[in-house]
């Protein structure tokens, strides 16, 4: 199953980097009426402060998940999982209504008025950009890792089992040698004690 391995950890870091890269990009355009009726772009990071956060940490899980062992490997996928859906969820809510509070830290840096009642007065349109739409595929993507992973995380391959050595070791049939025997001792053996 290493298709079903390579897919979930590709969609999983896919996802999350494409959040990442989104979160730098211009989501809402906000005009206010401060007398110049200028328009404030606020990126995705703005509009939902855990984009990045989340993102980088579906990057980090996806990383993790290549190497990870099994009961890792279910742990991983539940919490990508979440991730996804919770930055799904953010999404939906700002698809489907952007209010004043979604760019109160954007108006408050750009014309230095704070509170939630004055920048809702002062806000007169929100436009939201492609943006809030086709990010919702990169959650789509982290949460299809996710549960790929929950389904086939049993049936992928070990990592790094052609490194792992046999419990009890190697043992000779013949005598040892000086280097033999410090082997022996490194491993825990008595090399004085003949099998």
């Amino acid at each position: 199953m290493k298709r079903a391995r390579l897919l979930s950890v590709l969609s999983i870091l896919a996802g999350g980097l494409f959040g990442l890269i989104a979160s730098t990009q211009t989501w809402l355009d906000a005009t206010i009426n401060d007398g110049a009726a200028e328009a404030i772009h606020v990126p995705g990071a703005d509009a939902i402060p855990l984009l990045a956060p989340l993102s980088l940490a579906a990057i980090a899980a996806a990383m993790t998940l290549s190497i990870a062992g099994v009961a890792f490997r279910y742990l991983i996928g539940a919490l990508v999982v979440i991730i996804g859906i919770a930055l799904l969820t953010f999404n939906v809510r700002l698809l489907t209504g952007a209010s004043a509070q979604d760019v109160a830290a954007a108006v408050t840096e750009a014309t230095g008025i704070a509170g939630e009642s004055a920048i809702a007065d002062m806000v007169t349109s929100l436009t939201q950009t492609p943006w809030v739409l086709v990010t919702i595929i990169a959650w789509l993507l982290v949460i299809g890792g996710g549960v790929i992973t929950l389904i086939t995380a049993r049936s992928w391959p070990a990592s790094g089992k052609k490194y792992r050595v046999a419990a009890g070791g190697a043992h000779h049939s013949g005598p040892l040698d000086k280097i033999d025997s410090w082997d022996e001792l490194s491993r825990g053996d008595d090399p004085t004690q003949s099998a």
